[in-house]
């Protein structure tokens, strides 16, 4: 079970994202480039979000903090709060099915074991990937109201 969440934290690091997002315009053809656009910038605007939440919030890893946490992968960075994996995962699979609504028979079970990952490898707190729910969840919306 380890090695199955861990492979998934790791395609969350961006593999499959990235991927889906060369994908798009193979798949649906030209007018898929604005989906891919708007994920690409969606992407952008999560890492900024996160990076500047975990510098104020500076909540440690439960791995750090609780000796007693087994650590089954290496961390991306030093805090905790939010996920990023969940942020963006949450916000790329809703921003890919407000434009190929089926595309949620893949991205939603992934981005549901990425969620599940970063808890299982004892990276995060649940909490931290509840608020990575809600941070990827906002900015999805605000990137979709705005295009």
């Amino acid at each position: 079970m380890v090695r199955f969440f861990s492979l998934v934290s790791r395609l969350g690091d961006g593999v499959f994202w990235y991927c889906l997002v060369l994908m798009l315009p193979l798949i649906y053809g030209q007018e898929a480039l604005l989906a891919s656009i708007h994920m690409t910038l969606t992407g952008i605007a999560a890492v900024i979000v996160y990076k500047v939440i975990k510098q104020l919030t500076g909540r440690k890893r439960p791995c750090n903090a609780h000796e007693e946490i087994f650590l089954a992968t290496d961390p991306l960075d030093y805090y905790s709060f939010p996920s990023g994996h969940t942020l963006h995962a949450v916000s790329f699979t809703i921003v890919v099915m407000h434009y190929y609504p089926e595309m949620g028979l893949l991205c939603i079970p992934f981005a549901s074991c990425v969620a599940l990952s970063r808890v299982i490898l004892g990276l995060h707190y649940p909490t931290d990937v509840i608020a990575g729910v809600g941070v990827g969840t906002a900015l999805a919306v605000i990137g979709i109201q705005l295009v």
